[in-house]
């Protein structure tokens, strides 16, 4: 089953089962982590071993596991992946993310299966093929505006499959899984888990008559996608699980981000507890941390609510990919060995460790690691003398008035280097009399019980009032469980004097037991069953951009309805030019350029149109087309002739060819 329709699923990302288990404590309902391989992430592998760690700690709050299997996968690798499938199944494992549809016609065992973003959706229609076949959970295009997941939630069936939209983290410029420069340019393929990142470079944008419209910059580059001010709206719209990008992140991104969206999720079901439509955390416990969650702490390219409420300009990070951080002063000197600063806030303090950038004349990031920082004078407040681990000589246009950025606090990080949060389970507690002792009665928030009995002589209380604070007060001792207790009642036993080594033996039993009645309750979610008779595809036509690499996908879409079927890109079936990226953004639209914003502006209609612009960095070029009608941008170029010779002897191996046209009909029977 899907998750209930008022439930709201928390997901956060784990490189690893330690970042996996804090995630868990600092909040997640769910995490996502890499398998052993063909995770989407070429250096973010992990063993079944610790994937069952993580799966062991996170049942305890009755949170989920989904492990990411999202790359398409060739033929002779799809008898691996079963295997894995299985391991991963007896390790307790709740879903797999996937791509390749191909996954769907091997034997696998009944795990559920989540459609990756990779696999493109955006539209009622392929949400619903994809609800049909059998996947439980579907993570939705990163471009869509509210209005379209509404549409795409009123396609579907709550009670059978569940949306998720990513929330926080980087972005990816196209739709996702329809990427192919990388692959294109370096035979590192994106729907292989290893993107090059083409995207993240500076380029000349040069017109159609060979004019430089733009000169070095990062055009392609997104900022960082931040939903915090938009989760009421996304829950109105139909999505219940809230996904973290981050999978390459280290331990105080996860920690940080996680308790800043479980903050603001909490608050949200909490302001709504009373409402016709209440919601709820998908998993158990609340959570408590030592810090203020705060975004701009964490490396981002600024931040952006990308299409969630309509096409805006300032999307893009096209000065630089890096992080700017935040602003934090000015440059009132530079000496041979140090800068020496002024803060807009006296209060800000700086520490040896520190990262701080400025842009130079040419608008590229430069940054300074500070060696070590002091005050410019005994009690000087705001005023520092900071001596880089670089030299001065090295920084570029570093000058008085120079305004200075952190991107690196040192304390933030050693605050998030400790135990950062508490993440508990209520429970009740109610102390009784038993034949020949007492039993201690454990009742948790899910209803889940566990008891203990001792055998005990009685013995009368001197003092009953201070007998039953001392009973509450042992019996309240929970600091090293994952429990807290609301309410703790004595009233049957408050004239029985209890040692505190009976009382602290029975509360260690009836949480054992209580530990082994909730993992005993967890069930694991089960896996949809997929419409009979197979359902129609939307199309009956797919090409390169449908991602089919091995000839169990070619039968899946076979079985729906797909009468032509091309092959993966990596296939190497299309020679000459193609669209190697299809994005959401638009490129003339950021640089002022677009047709539609020219629209009523005196002397200006009708004279601006969408015609081509190249990109250029060094020797590798890109033309860039404009689709207005569906407002999207195609960049076009083609495959590497090294690229082509580097990956022709894996090809003869492991052959992949399709239909390129559509078959004949066999004639019909006299």
């Amino acid at each position: 089953m899907a998750l209930l329709p008022h439930q709201l699923e928390l997901l956060s990302p784990a490189r690893d089962a330690d970042i996996g288990i804090e995630a868990v404590n600092h909040g997640a309902d769910a995490v996502y982590i890499g398998g052993p391989a063909f995770g989407a992430r070429a250096t973010a592998a992990n063993s079944v071993t610790d994937i069952e760690r993580l799966v062991r700690h996170a049942h305890r709050f009755h949170s989920r596991v989904f492990v990411t299997l999202n790359t398409i996968l060739r033929d002779d690798e799809l008898e691996p992946v079963r295997r894995q499938v299985h391991q991963l199944y007896e390790a307790g494992v709740d879903a797999l993310i996937v791509q390749d549809m191909g996954l769907l016609e091997l034997d696998l065992p009944p795990i559920q299966l989540h459609a990756s973003t990779q696999t493109d959706i955006r539209t009622p229609e392929k949400a619903r093929f994809l609800q049909d076949v059998g996947l439980n959970q579907i993570v939705l295009a990163r471009e869509l505006t509210v209005q379209q997941i509404a549409a795409i939630r009123a396609a579907i069936d709550p009670a059978r499959c569940t949306l998720e939209f990513f929330v926080h983290g980087a972005l990816c410029v196209a739709y996702s899984g329809q990427c192919y420069v990388s692959h294109a340019h370096t035979g590192r393929s994106a729907n292989r888990g290893d993107c090059s990142q083409a995207c993240r470079l500076p380029y000349q944008v040069v017109d159609d008559q060979g004019r430089f419209v733009a000169h070095d910059k990062h055009v392609l580059s997104m900022k960082d996608n931040n939903q915090s001010a938009n989760l009421a709206a996304l829950v109105d719209a139909g999505v219940r699980s809230f996904k973290i990008e981050g999978r390459y992140k280290d331990m105080g991104y996860v920690k940080n981000i996680t308790a800043h969206y479980r903050r603001l999720l909490d608050e949200l079901i909490e302001a709504r507890e009373s409402s016709n439509d209440p919601l709820a955390r998908a998993s158990s416990g609340r959570t408590t941390f030592t810090f203020t969650p705060d975004p701009q702490q964490n490396f981002n390219r600024e931040f952006t609510d990308y299409f969630v409420q309509g096409r805006k300009e300032d999307i893009g990070a096209f000065d630089t990919p890096k992080n700017p951080g935040q602003a934090i002063g000015w440059v009132t000197q530079v000496n041979a060995d140090s800068v020496e600063l002024e803060t807009a806030d006296p209060s800000v303090l700086l520490h040896n460790g520190d990262g701080l950038c400025y842009y130079d004349l040419q608008k590229e990031l430069v940054g300074l690691q500070i060696n070590r920082a002091e005050p410019t004078s005994p009690g000087a407040v705001g005023r520092w003398r900071v001596f880089p681990k670089d030299p001065i000589a090295g920084l570029r246009d570093l000058r008085r008035g120079t305004e200075v950025n952190r991107n690196r606090d040192m304390a933030w990080v050693r605050t998030l280097e400790k135990k950062s949060s508490d993440r508990r389970i209520g429970l009740w507690m109610a102390l009784k009399p038993a034949p020949n002792g007492l039993r201690l009665d454990l009742t948790d928030e899910d209803g889940h019980q566990g008891s203990a009995n001792t055998e005990l002589p009685h013995q009368t209380a001197q003092d009953t009032a201070q007998n039953a604070r001392h009973l509450c007060v042992t019996l309240n001792k929970l600091g090293n469980t994952v429990f807290s207790a609301h309410a703790v009642d004595v009233a049957e036993v408050a004239n029985r004097f209890v040692p505190a080594s009976a009382l602290n033996a029975l509360r260690r039993d009836a949480v054992a037991a209580l530990e082994s009645a909730r993992a005993a309750a967890w069930v694991r979610p089960a896996r949809a069953p997929a419409v009979e008779p197979p359902v129609a595809y939307p199309e009956d036509t797919l090409t390169y951009l449908a991602n089919v690499y091995n000839q169990k996908a070619h039968d899946f879409y076979a079985r729906h309805g797909v009468k032509v079927i091309g092959a993966a890109y990596e296939s190497h079936e299309e020679d000459g030019e193609v669209s190697l990226m299809i994005t959401k953004h638009c490129v003339r639209f950021s640089l002022s350029l677009c047709p539609k914003q020219a629209k009523g502006v005196t002397g200006v209609q009708g004279t601006i149109k969408a015609e081509p612009l190249t990109l250029v960095n060094g020797k590798e070029k890109l033309t860039l087309r404009f689709d207005c009608k569906p407002c999207e941008m195609h960049v076009v170029g083609r495959m590497k002739t090294a690229v082509k010779e580097q990956r022709k002897q894996e090809l003869q191996a492991v052959p992949m060819q399709f239909y390129r046209t559509r078959p004949a009909r066999k004639a019909s029977a006299a």
